[in-house]
This record gives C-alpha cells, sequence and structure tokens, in this order.
C-alpha cells in the first residue's frame, strides 16, 4: 500500500499539479490552444521523441514484439467496442464516438510524459510509448476518421495527411541518425535538449487548458460511463492477457501494461468536434477519462512493478 501511495504522489500527483496548473491559467488568461497545440505538435513532440528515439538502442526481436503487441491489442479494441455499440443499440453517430473513445488513446500529451517520469532510467520504457505513439495517430487519422466521415475523405487523402505529421519525420530521422551513429554538434544538441525537457510541461499544461473548456453536463451518461469502464479498466486486462500470450516481461511487458491504461484521447474529441458529431458526449468521455484514469493509471502501474518489475 505504500508503494501504490508512492506511485499515486510521485507519478500521478505532479501530473494533476500541472493539469491544475493549465486549468488555472487558461481560466485567467484564455490562451489561443490552437496555437499552443501546434507549438506541441509541430515543434516540442518531434524533437522529444526524436531525441528519445535517437539515444535509444532497440534490438529488432523486441521491435517485431512490441509491433505485434499494438497490433492485436488496437484491433481488440476496435472488435470489443464494436461490440458494444451493437449492444447498447447506438445509432450510427453515438456509435463512431463511442468506439473512437475506446481505441483513441491519449498517448501523446498523457502517455509520453507518465512513460518518462516511470522509465526516467530506463529509456527503451519511454522509446516503446513513443512507439505506440505513432500506432495511435496512424489509428486516429484511418479508422478513428473513417468512423465519423468514412463517405467524405478518400483514403489517401487520409495518407497524405498522416505523413504529413512532424511526428513521422521525428522518428525516422531519429532512427537513421541512431542506425548510422552520426553525432549532433552541441551547438545543435543543446537547443533540441532544452526544448525537449520543456514537453512534459507544456504538454500537460495545454491538455489541463483544453480540459477547463469541457462543459460537464451530462458526464453520468450510460455510454459514458461505460466507455471509460472498457478503455481504462477492460483495456488493460486485454492488454495483460496478449502480453501473456506473446511470453513477453521485463521493462518491454511493463511499458506496454502501462501504455494500455492511458485515457481517451483529446483527438476523439477534436475530431468530433470538427465534424459536428456528438461533439458534448466526446468531449464528457475525454475529460471524465482523465479524471478516473488518475486513480487507474496509479493501479496499473503499481500492477506492471510487481508482475514484471
Amino acid at each position: 500500500m505504500n508503494y501504490l501511495s508512492m506511485i499515486f504522489f510521485q507519478i500521478v500527483a505532479p501530473i494533476l499539479v500541472l493539469l491544475g496548473v493549465g486549468v488555472g491559467l487558461q481560466k485567467k488568461f484564455n490562451f489561443n490552444l490552437k496555437a499552443m497545440s501546434q507549438l506541441i505538435t509541430y515543434c516540442f513532440m518531434p524533437i522529444a521523441v526524436f531525441l528519445n528515439i535517437y539515444e535509444t538502442s532497440i534490438q529488432m526481436s523486441v521491435l517485431g514484439h512490441v509491433a505485434l503487441f499494438i497490433c492485436l491489442f488496437i484491433g481488440s479494441q476496435m472488435l470489443l467496442s464494436h461490440f458494444i455499440a451493437k449492444l447498447l443499440k447506438l445509432n450510427r453517430m453515438e456509435s463512431a464516438v463511442f468506439k473512437n473513445s475506446v481505441v483513441l488513446i491519449n498517448s501523446g500529451n498523457y502517455g509520453i510524459p507518465v512513460a518518462q517520469m516511470v522509465f526516467a532510467t530506463q529509456p527503451i520504457g519511454v522509446a516503446i510509448q513513443v512507439i505506440l505513439v505513432i500506432f495511435q495517430n496512424m489509428a486516429t487519422y484511418t479508422y478513428g476518421l473513417y468512423n465519423l466521415i468514412s463517405t467524405t475523405k478518400s483514403g489517401a487523402a487520409i495518407v497524405k495527411d498522416f505523413l504529413k505529421m512532424p511526428i513521422v519525420h521525428a522518428l525516422v530521422i531519429g532512427i537513421l541518425l541512431n542506425v548510422l551513429n552520426i553525432e549532433i554538434p552541441q551547438s545543435i544538441r543543446i537547443p533540441l535538449d532544452h526544448i525537449s525537457d520543456g514537453f512534459v510541461a507544456l504538454a500537460l499544461i495545454t491538455l489541463g487548458a483544453q480540459l477547463s473548456q469541457i462543459e460537464v453536463k451530462t458526464i453520468f451518461r450510460k455510454t459514458i460511463l461505460i466507455s471509460c469502464f472498457t478503455r481504462l479498466i477492460i483495456g488493460p486486462a486485454v492488454a495483460l492477457l496478449i502480453i501473456f500470450l506473446l511470453k513477453l516481461d521485463g521493462v518491454v511487458a511493463q511499458s506496454l501494461l502501462i501504455a494500455s491504461s492511458f485515457p481517451t484521447s483529446r483527438n476523439s474529441s477534436s475530431l468530433a468536434l470538427e465534424y459536428d458529431i456528438e461533439s458534448n458526449t466526446a468531449a464528457q468521455t475525454v475529460l471524465f477519462s482523465t479524471i478516473v484514469s488518475c486513480l487507474t493509471v496509479t493501479f496499473v502501474i503499481y500492477l506492471s512493478t510487481i508482475l514484471f518489475g
């Protein structure tokens, strides 16, 4: 129990503090959230991802296991959410938002900061989380977008949008420099380190500012509660089963289990708002799952250390 409380106060509590700072600052100054989000997407996150990949050595066998896990996990969440949506007899728009809320995980400005705190001395743990971010972005702009606008955007356009994402370029460049063992000049490395060091704080403050804009009205609707239960409880349980089936262990298993426990992605709400499809429900799901995840993520981190630490 002492270790559980230590995890909460050393990993989750700092996240809550930064989220709270974001809420308070947004209420007082009303920041341009789109500009802040773009700053993270086009500068802070790509550089943090680049440096992490550049500094980490991942064996191809490990990378293969991670990719297989992610495909099985995301596929299982797609099937599970589709089955539950049918069971709940949701209409097409409600079903699309529900499925996105289960499948799309906040692996970026929630997941990477958590991974950096948990695996501060084990870079491979963060590298695995970065790989999951790439897969999640692919799922967001293929599966997630298809759910909402399958009749208005072509597959080629979706692929084109994905290839424009800076995080993809950062991943490729990081891998190339790592494999070729090319040293980055100090005049470039120092500013990159400064930007990377600021990523966690800026990402969580921005997330807090974004959450502060969500109206709490019907947060206890049945679909929202079931969505959060599926994302935060059933999701990690399925992930643990896949980890056992693939016979993974150590930091790899620990990182993947923790990665499966993060709340619903902010992108699920952003897409729903952009295309005006059940946007209030989507936003409230993001808020509720983020709040509840403070407890569930704490427990999953604790469980991962017992099973694989």
